[in-house]
């Protein structure tokens, strides 16, 4: 879907979507809980759907409600299972430690970049501790075997989803320990884990949870209202453990400043900051080496977005520096990453010309309803 947006500010409520990080981990935790959980989720997304889907595979029961999901925990865990990932790094990172503690052969089906997208050390970890892992083709993974108690270890510079999905194993094993070794990279995100697996001590369902808001989808109705518009945005808790909450105090810099920000922490906010930079004065984000392996390179689609726009950006290995600039408007390749396709949306508000974006459904992966939202907020598409 290719659309094409003539620059109108926006204005109205709009209440942030149920937060994907912590929806995966909430349903991870209640599919292997000791009796059902009420799960109000009022949205899902492809990443979401497809940690879903993984679950259903291995024996869960996930019936959709009004409110969200009841889910009915794995009574009989199956001998075989093939696992849907689509193309969320999330699922697969997560469900594969899972898959291997539970011992099931489990062949795991990648879309869109995810092939492309590191699995060491994890891997080597996980065959380290009893499980076989092999890539049948280019676009499946399989594990088989079983992973065994004892003393875990990884390097936290990778990324944090490895993490989360030993601790999620270990939740299925005995007697584990886990060491990480290195720079933990992205805590918030270890933090979410354990505040879910701390909901869910000892494997005991509270009943009923409740999905908090996205901070990292709010960030750009937030960017927005920092180029000028007029969004009254609920639904963000400001206690949350969610790093991206950061995006409030980076904001107020960009608005006064030039700042140099590490993004160590919070990858996801660059494509949008970025945006709000080159508006405003300018920035530097530091520590950015893992935007080269998400959903594009991003990087190298930053940049590609920016200059398409009329800004100015350049990279060394570390570093994205974003020059100011008058945005004019162009055709930005989304490069199929949702985070490109939105930001460029968030940049149309103060192009001077109309801004086309390729490859606009890219949204779907996180935000199916980003595009109504910004109609419904005054945004003009066709």
């Amino acid at each position: 879907m290719n659309i094409t947006i003539t620059p109108r500010h926006l204005r109205g409520e709009v209440t942030v979507i149920p937060s994907k990080s912590q929806a995966h981990r909430l349903f991870i935790c209640a599919a292997f809980a000791d009796g059902p959980t009420q799960l109000v989720c009022s949205e899902t997304n492809r990443d979401i759907e497809a940690t879903v889907d993984c679950l259903r595979a291995l024996g869960a029961q996930i019936l959709s409600t009004e409110s969200g999901y009841t889910v009915f925990p794995v009574e009989s865990v199956p001998q075989s299972a093939v696992l849907p990932c689509r193309d969320s790094g999330s699922t697969l990172r997560f469900m594969l430690p899972v898959a291997g503690a539970l011992g099931v052969d489990a062949t795991f089906i990648l879309e869109g970049r995810l092939p492309e997208r590191p699995l060491s050390p994890l891997w080597e970890e996980m065959e380290r501790m009893g499980c076989s892992l092999s890539r049948p083709t280019e676009n499946t993974v399989r594990c088989q075997g079983k992973l065994r108690s004892g003393e875990y270890s990884i390097d936290g510079s990778i990324s944090s989803q490895f993490i989360t999905g030993l601790l999620f194993a270990h939740m299925l094993l005995d007697d584990c320990a886990l060491t990480i070794t290195g720079k933990l990279e992205s805590k918030p995100y270890v933090d979410l884990t354990k505040a879910a697996l701390d909901l869910f001590a000892d494997r005991r369902s509270p009943g009923y949870v409740a999905v908090e808001g996205d901070w990292s989808n709010g960030a750009f109705w937030l960017a927005a209202n920092a180029l000028g518009c007029d969004l009254s945005i609920h639904g963000l808790d400001q206690a949350s453990l969610q790093g991206d909450r950061a995006v409030v105090d980076i904001l107020r810099q960009l608005e006064i400043g030039t700042p140099t920000v590490s993004v160590a922490d919070i990858p996801d906010l660059v494509p949008i900051l970025s945006v709000v930079a080159a508006a405003r004065h300018g920035a530097v984000f530091t520590d950015i080496q893992r935007l080269r392996l998400k959903e594009s390179d991003r990087v190298a689609s930053v940049i590609a977005m920016l200059e398409a726009l009329g800004g100015k950006a350049a990279a060394t290995e570390d570093t994205l520096t974003v020059h100011p600039a008058t945005l004019t408007g162009g055709t930005v390749d989304s490069c199929n990453d949702h985070r490109i396709a939105m930001s460029a949306a968030i940049a149309a508000i103060v192009c001077t010309q109309p801004v086309s974006i390729l490859g606009a459904e890219a949204v779907n992966k996180s935000y199916p309803h980003f595009w109504a939202e910004y109609r419904r907020l005054g945004g003009n598409y066709e």
